[in-house]
């Protein structure tokens, strides 16, 4: 691992921790040359894992991604990181447990939006415009109603 202060690429590992439910592991790292101390994530890579996309482009699963959109979804709206962090683990598990191969971009949309739909309204109506590709005006508000009439 390089070091992100001196850029020398010789560290040791200060302490190891699973984090996240057991999806990751935390290691605090030191810089044998500067003694500058850095975190790292590691966690199980989904190889193989493609995602089909609406027009049958195939593309890589990326948590990445998926962690990109709840949070432009969720910007300026009092949701916590951890609750997205938290949304993005049980989308990753449930997607990682049904499918090896190809897993169907809408699947993985209507989990995002079923998951957004109980953290915040508004996030949930943000991605659902994005997602679903409203519009009109006539879109949300449809779409408003629509989250009303189930609440």
């Amino acid at each position: 691992m390089r070091c992100p202060k001196c850029g020398c690429q010789e560290d040791k590992v200060i302490d190891s921790r699973s984090s996240r439910e057991g999806a990751t592991i935390r290691r605090r790292r030191e810089c044998e040359q500067c003694t500058h101390r850095f975190t790292t994530y590691e966690e199980v890579e989904h190889e193989g894992l493609m995602v089909l996309k609406r027009d049958g482009r195939h593309e890589e699963f990326s948590r990445e991604k998926l962690i990109s959109g709840i949070r432009k979804a969720c910007q300026k709206r009092p949701v916590s990181p951890k609750a997205m962090e938290d949304l993005v683990d049980h989308i990753v598990a449930t997607v990682t447990a049904k499918y090896e191969a190809d897993v169907p971009g809408a699947f993985i949309g209507t989990l995002v939006m079923e998951g957004l739909r109980g953290i915040d309204q508004v996030a949930y109506v943000r991605f659902a415009s994005v997602y679903r590709r409203f519009n009109e005006a006539t879109d949300f508000v449809q779409e408003v109603k629509n989250l009303e009439a189930n609440v």
